[in-house]
């Protein structure tokens, strides 16, 4: 076999080299590249990084000062409201003492109500505004507070159910001021109208749904029946908290489901 010229040969491998260095440099400028997406992308990241921590920062900042706010505002009620309801209270107890018309020691037993009604709902006020009872568990434990200061003076024989597993879930102050007023209204309700002579208030946390259900022992009603404000209300606060509301009756009892996703 005929063996190839030197010049067809050096040309050859000359051509073989440079085409050998311009894919090796094809390769490094497509590698420099990637380097340099890559690092633009991390750059890219790191910046949207801090700009999310600054946002949580100002939004940290932000719940700081409502929550300051709010203690500000707890603490001016309980020392203003709170001194002028009691100051009132005793200057109506002193004034009863001395009247001797019975309408006007009727008229003052009517103001010391008043101002007692007063005083429990500024108590409520306040700890709605008190941060330390954001969490389901405070919830719960002043719910079961107050449904036993309300049935203490009646017939109704009060059973407590707590089946949270996760106490220190957060909850927040408008949907613990919502479920609280639902849950005074179908006590009030069951006081009232049941006619039954036990309640149960139980408490559930199944899967980041919270459930408070309210069941009396009484003879019922007939929704279509109804025509009061306080269902309706009921149904409102739980729809402005994204939560549902339901109510079943019959023969055996009335329960109350008000509903929601923590």
């Amino acid at each position: 076999m005929k063996e190839l010229p030197f010049e067809i040969k050096l040309t050859y491998t000359i051509a073989m080299i440079v085409m050998i260095f311009f894919i090796g440099f094809i390769i490094f400028i497509i590698l420099m590249y990637n380097k340099k997406q890559l690092l633009y992308i991390k750059e890219k990241q790191l910046q949207e990084s801090e700009y999310q921590n600054q946002l949580l920062q100002k939004e940290l900042e932000k719940q700081k000062s409502i929550e300051k706010e709010r203690e500000r505002i707890s603490h001016d009620m309980h020392d203003d409201l709170g001194a002028g309801i009691s100051a009132i209270k005793l200057q109506a107890e002193f004034l009863k003492q001395k009247a001797e018309d019975e309408d006007l020691k009727t008229d003052i037993s009517e103001l010391l109500k008043t101002s007692e009604e007063m005083n429990i709902s500024m108590r409520e006020m306040l700890w709605s505004l008190h941060s330390e009872n954001d969490t389901v568990q405070s919830f719960v434990d002043y719910s079961k507070i107050y449904a036993e200061g309300f049935l203490k003076k009646t017939e109704l024989e009060l059973k407590f159910v707590n089946d949270v597993k996760n106490p220190v879930l957060p909850i927040s102050t408008e949907l613990r001021r919502n479920m609280f007023l639902c849950l005074k209204e179908s006590l009030n309700n069951a006081y009232k109208y049941s006619g039954g002579n036990q309640l149960e208030i139980s408490f559930r946390l199944n899967d980041g749904l919270f459930i408070m259900e309210i069941a009396d022992n009484g003879k019922g009603f007939r929704k279509e029946n109804v025509c009061g404000n306080g269902l309706r209300n009921m149904e409102r606060r739980m729809k402005e908290s994204s939560g549902s509301f339901e109510i079943i009756s019959g023969e055996k009892g009335t329960s109350v489901y008000c509903k929601i996703s923590v």
